[in-house]
């Protein structure tokens, strides 16, 4: 699994003009399955996500996670994060995991997400998506699983 994670001071994912998923404060993360992914990486890489201390303390040092600043994650599929471009200028997306078992990760790492406690909003599996965000800091995060 592959995730762009950035803090967020909000953040929004919409499809045909509709808001779907928005998020006020928190993370942005961007998700991709990879062909070979096993199923362990769901929750290696939702612990590394809820528990990235990230967030400024009192001392504006990056020592919070999410859950310590009550923050919400906005997730959003994104197999393009496997893209290809070493050979010519169109990318290859074979190293993405096909929807067959991309869906059902996704979906175990979302609830993942929510059986932390964490609040968690998302974006719509393979639709056309529309994604707004501010990002705090700026601070992003690529993290491989």
């Amino acid at each position: 699994m592959r995730a762009v994670v950035q803090r967020a001071k909000h953040a929004s994912v919409s499809v045909d003009g509709k808001i779907i998923g928005q998020i006020s404060h928190g993370l942005l993360v961007l998700l991709a399955v990879h062909k070979d992914d096993e199923e362990t990486a769901i929750a290696k890489m939702a612990e590394k996500i809820v528990n990235l201390r990230i967030f400024g303390d009192q001392d504006g040092k990056m020592n919070l996670s999410v859950k310590d600043v009550s923050g919400a994650i906005l997730v959003v599929s994104q197999f393009t994060l496997y893209g290809d471009c070493r050979r010519g200028n169109r990318p290859s997306f074979i190293e993405s995991a096909g929807p067959e078992k991309a869906i059902p990760m996704y979906e175990k790492f979302v609830e993942y997400i929510r059986s932390a406690g964490i609040g968690i909003e998302t974006g719509e599996f393979g639709a056309h998506m529309e994604v707004d965000s501010v990002n705090d800091g700026p601070v992003t995060v690529i993290l491989d699983i």
